[in-house]
């Protein structure tokens, strides 16, 4: 929102023309305001055994470090993953310009049309299209079992609560109890839940295929 674009890696030199505005210039005898960039406030400041540099206070910031400190290399990776999801979910989100239900909401409504699907369907196909429901409710499932509640209760009640509704229903996972994912500010981005859809249909068809061949090979020896 602040049109802050973050770049990976840079040179030093090159993020503080980012941050700073300006040009790089390889001497200063000819230097123009025009080239110059500004920052509010430039310190150095130890942080254990090493020596930061800080610059602030920039006008227009096309570049920016975030500073990460813990007790230990663990907390560090940990904090370091978190900041990068999230970071990867913004730009997901901006640049897909949509993003889908979360709290397992996607995965319920996708499990009733799925259902709604079932009907039109005819032969042991009917059979496939339950099995690839039963499929979507494996995260509304592990949601609440993280959250340290029954797992078929919280699904019947997201059910129960989904019909008859034009909007989505995810979970509580304080409660367990249904609750709407938009008005709780609760989002998935739509690229993963769309790659979602594309790996679980590869992959069950490679098993299958996998399947297949192994069923023929131990029929050839059989023979």
């Amino acid at each position: 929102s602040s049109g802050i674009n973050a770049e990976w890696p840079l040179r030093p030199g090159e993020r503080i023309v980012l941050a700073c505005g300006g040009l790089a210039v390889n001497c200063l005898d000819d230097v123009k305001p025009e080239q110059l960039g500004h920052a509010g406030l430039f310190y150095e400041h130890v942080l254990g055994d090493d020596k930061y540099s800080f610059i602030e206070e920039c006008a227009t910031p096309q570049s920016v470090s975030i500073l990460i400190n813990g007790p230990n290399k663990h907390t560090l990776t940990q904090i370091k993953d978190a900041v990068r999801d999230g970071l990867r979910a913004v730009k997901n989100a901006v640049e897909d310009q949509t993003v889908v239900a979360g709290a397992g909401a996607f995965e319920i409504a996708v499990y009733q049309a799925l259902q709604e699907y079932k009907n039109e369907v005819r032969g042991k196909q009917r059979l496939g299209v339950q099995a690839f429901a039963d499929a979507m409710l494996i995260i509304p499932k592990c949601l609440a079992q993280n959250g340290g509640h029954d797992a078929q209760e919280c699904l019947v009640k997201l059910l129960q609560e989904y019909k008859g509704l034009t909007r989505p229903v995810g979970l509580d996972l304080v409660s367990g109890e249904a609750m709407f994912p938009g008005e709780a500010g609760i989002w998935d981005n739509y690229c993963v839940k769309k790659q979602l859809l594309n790996s679980c249909t590869v992959i069950s068809s490679n098993l299958l295929i996998v399947d297949e061949v192994m069923r023929a090979g131990m029929s050839s020896l059989k023979g």
